[in-house]
């Protein structure tokens, strides 16, 4: 049996080992010709789209050559791909999908060219497109079909939905699409529909518009917009239209709840006075004659600035004493907090805060007395909130 000599066999100066255990015989010195062997390290690697990784190519010490590293698809390395000083590490940073695959690291020995491979995976949320892109503007009767396709790694799973509903509805999938298909339509088709997809890294949708026209009279409803963000407190307005014969009689009506109080109804137009956050879902025009009908969404998202109060909103304590005064505040997220102090330049020093909006002293000076003043802002408006402090040592009689 023949035994490869290590590194570790072999004296500095050349002079190979005594055996361990046994007889020890003279030391004598030894010819080692090596095959010099060549790896990478690690052999594969799976990252996130926008992170980092490094490959480092291990050869034996009699390369005479640098090492060099190419794709073994002959590609030219990306620009976001970088090797290190000597050659042996290459480094990809804020990796896209196209850097995955194989790089080899080749080296010129004296026994000849060797190489080692590396393979990467990255890994990336959903791209989605559909054909066609739409709208689809489709006459009552024809068949239509859309095909939706995704790219992303893992292999992402697609699932197609109607605006305003959560159920998922039957399609076919061929050739990795998935498709969504109406072998006749009808009006009540009309709508808006949405591909999802999604796998480990994230979920991606996108939309298209289905109108119906055409018909022996049947309604098609549109309207003015799809989708809408409005403040709290403001009026709002929502205009639909529809065609047919005779002229179609439009409604309006609330998903899965009655219309606004303050509501009125003027030649398609839905009208809401001081719309407040529970106003916010989706509304249907209803377009109906004696042909049929036709509906139309409209996704009405209600957003309200910050309303903050302080607990407690006053406080007395004696010197030494811990405060802690948390803000509060009602609105639309993200809200953030800032804590100051009425009449001063800065907080007392030693004066904690959070993002959550606490503020905190751990003991207590006279000199903290005074109103602190917490300031809430969300992307639409600020709401501020003030609380008395009052720390005040114990009278004789209080002892």
């Amino acid at each position: 049996m023949i035994r490869l000599l290590q590194t570790s066999d072999i004296y500095r100066d050349g002079v190979q080992k005594p055996p361990q255990g046994g007889d020890r015989g003279p030391r004598s010195r030894v010819s080692v010709v090596s095959q010099p062997g060549i790896s990478v390290e690690p052999r594969a690697a799976t990252v996130r789209q926008g992170e980092s990784v490094s490959f480092r190519c291990q050869v034996g010490s009699d390369a005479a050559e640098p090492v060099e590293w190419k794709r073994t698809n002959n590609q030219a390395l990306q620009d976001n791909v970088k090797i290190g000083p000597g050659g042996s590490v290459l480094t990809i940073t804020n990796a896209r999908p196209g850097n995955q695959g194989q790089y080899r690291c080749t080296v010129q020995t004296a026994a000849g060219r060797k190489s080692a491979t590396a393979a990467l995976n990255v890994k990336f949320a959903p791209k989605v497109r559909l054909t066609p892109a739409g709208p689809l503007r489709v006459r009552m009767g024809d068949p239509v079909s859309v095909e939706c396709r995704a790219a992303g790694r893992p292999r992402p799973k697609m699932t197609w939905k109607r605006q305003g509903s959560t159920l998922q509805l039957v399609t076919k999938e061929a050739n990795d699409a998935n498709i969504i298909q109406w072998p006749v339509v009808h009006p009540e088709d009309a709508g808006v529909y949405i591909c999802q997809a999604e796998n480990s890294e994230g979920m991606t949708e996108i939309k298209v518009e289905l109108f119906v026209e055409g018909g022996p009279g049947a309604p098609v409803a549109s309207v003015s917009a799809t989708e809408m963000t409005v403040v709290e407190g403001h009026t709002v307005m929502m205009a639909c239209q529809a065609s047919g014969s005779p002229p179609p009689v439009i409604t309006w009506s609330k998903l899965r709840a009655p219309l606004p109080w303050k509501h009125t109804v003027d030649n398609g137009v839905l009208t809401l006075t001081g719309v407040g956050r529970q106003d916010s879902g989706q509304y249907i025009c209803n377009a109906t004659n004696e042909h049929g009908y036709s509906e139309a969404y409209t996704q009405m998202e209600v957003e309200s600035p910050p309303y903050a109060t302080s607990l407690p909103d006053q406080v007395k304590l004696r010197p030494g004493d811990a405060l802690v005064l948390q803000c509060l505040a009602h609105g639309s997220h993200p809200i953030q907090f800032e804590w100051s102090r009425v009449g001063r330049p800065s907080l007392p020093a030693g004066t904690e805060t959070t993002k959550a909006g606490k503020l905190m002293i751990a003991r207590l000076r006279t000199s903290d007395s005074g109103t602190y003043k917490c300031v809430a802002t969300n992307h639409i408006g600020t709401s501020e909130a003030l609380a008395k402090v009052v720390v005040r040592a114990a009278s004789p009689s209080q002892r």
